[in-house]
């Protein structure tokens, strides 16, 4: 069992993380689109493009099942790639309907890139699970830039965040929703920012629930067998280059 994750840089490997101690049997592949990071700013045709030519390579390679690790390309690509390909596709989405569960009376503050804040696939989940109009949406589409020079801690980081942060009455929020793959690594510095009630939520441990879920739907058993991971990001495709997963997952996404 092979099961694939794909993003546009390193944001997803947080993701990868997470399966590799939920599903000790799988053998994991990561595609990292670096040459074309960040998705969030790009215009939907480019980014279905790139989503196609990366799921043909990893279908070439075998996988069983992909994870786009990318709330941005997820959002644009998702419905179109299931269309294409014969295998379980699993998607990420903010976990706006988890915040709003935990807490129906206070307001959620959910962060992701530009494309996603502004995609329909937002405003269908919050038409669905936001009856109360309790949340509010942000863009922070620099943090996919200091990500991707793992700059996780640092006064550029904190001076950006605050900047954008100050509009909002952190006060009021019951949960802060990272809504972006990339986001994952600033849980330090958010943790400083956010009074201590605000709980900090992403969306790993539900995407790695599903996979395991569709994959059982579909009869596919995860055995328990010696283990390989490959990441391989745009450059390496070309050149059958790989390296192990776990030596490439920062500390800051653990």
């Amino acid at each position: 069992m092979t099961i694939a994750f794909f993003d546009s840089g390193m944001g997803g490997l947080s993701v990868l993380h997470h399966a590799m101690h939920e599903m000790k049997g799988a053998s994991f592949l990561f595609y990292a689109d670096e040459d074309h990071v960040p998705y969030g700013v790009r215009s939907k045709e480019e980014i279905m493009v790139f989503v196609r030519e990366a799921f043909d390579f990893l279908v070439e390679k075998g996988a069983d099942a992909i994870v786009i690790a990318c709330n941005t390309a997820t959002s644009v690509a998702a419905k179109a790639m299931r269309a294409r390909y014969d295998i379980p596709i699993i998607g990420m989405e903010p976990a706006v309907k988890f915040a709003l569960d935990r807490d129906g009376a206070h307001r959620v503050l959910v962060t992701a890139t530009p494309l996603t804040v502004k995609g329909k696939k937002m405003q269908r989940l919050l038409g669905r699970v936001d009856k109360a109009h309790l949340v509010d949406l942000l863009a922070l589409p620099e943090l996919v830039s200091f990500a991707e020079r793992l700059e996780f801690r640092s006064p550029a980081v904190r001076t950006y965040l605050e900047k954008e942060l100050a509009p909002y009455d952190l006060e009021a929020y019951s949960s802060l929703v990272l809504g972006c793959t990339h986001f994952n690594y600033f849980k330090e510095t958010l943790r400083e920012i956010f009074p201590a009630h605000v709980s900090l939520l992403d969306g790993n441990a539900g995407t790695v629930r599903e996979v395991k879920r569709q994959l059982a739907a579909c009869g596919i058993e995860v055995r328990a067998r010696r283990k390989k991971r490959r990441i391989i990001t745009r450059e390496d495709a070309s050149k059958e280059a790989g390296i192990s997963a776990s030596s490439r997952v920062p500390e800051a996404a653990r």
